[in-house]
């Protein structure tokens, strides 16, 4: 297995398996919608993407990172905000592997953490977290307001 940053080279790669990773959490397959945002992530450096490549170079895996800051501890943090194995290849330490790379980046960004979110009944990605050290938030609720719709001004 082959971790590997991606650059605009590897967009062909990513927005196959993000196409996938989309359809998995139900949304419509768009390629080309989602190569659009994606080109837009990576070329504005708003984005840090790891995708593993299997031995015989087939891209099986990708995880993408956004970097933020903290203003309570006034430093920056890591979002690791969208992980996805294809499923043919999970179970096999993929996402464990990918997810010490955005861990790695953290610490050499000089982040101070790696923030995440999950479904409360993904308990196979909930073990894996808790297992490499992830701490559940007992502390804080997390809320959203969709603004998708509103009109501006």
């Amino acid at each position: 297995m082959n971790i590997k940053k991606v650059s605009i080279d590897e967009l062909d790669d990513l927005v196959m398996l993000f196409d996938q990773y989309m359809v998995f959490y139900k949304q419509a397959s768009a390629p080309e919608k989602y190569r659009n945002y994606l080109n837009e992530r990576l070329t504005q450096g708003e984005a840090t993407v790891f995708m593993a490549y299997s031995d015989a170079k087939e891209p099986v895996g990708f995880v993408l990172n956004y970097h933020s800051f903290s203003s309570v501890a006034l430093a920056k943090i890591m979002v690791l905000n969208d992980l996805f194995v294809s499923e043919l290849h999970r179970k096999q330490g993929i996402a464990n592997q990918l997810i010490n790379s955005v861990i790695e980046l953290a610490k050499c960004t000089d982040s101070i953490r790696v923030d995440l979110g999950t479904a409360k009944d993904n308990f196979s990605a909930q073990a894996l977290y808790e297992k490499i050290g992830f701490v559940k938030d007992t502390e804080y609720y997390s809320y959203s307001l969709s603004v998708s719709h509103a009109v501006c001004g």
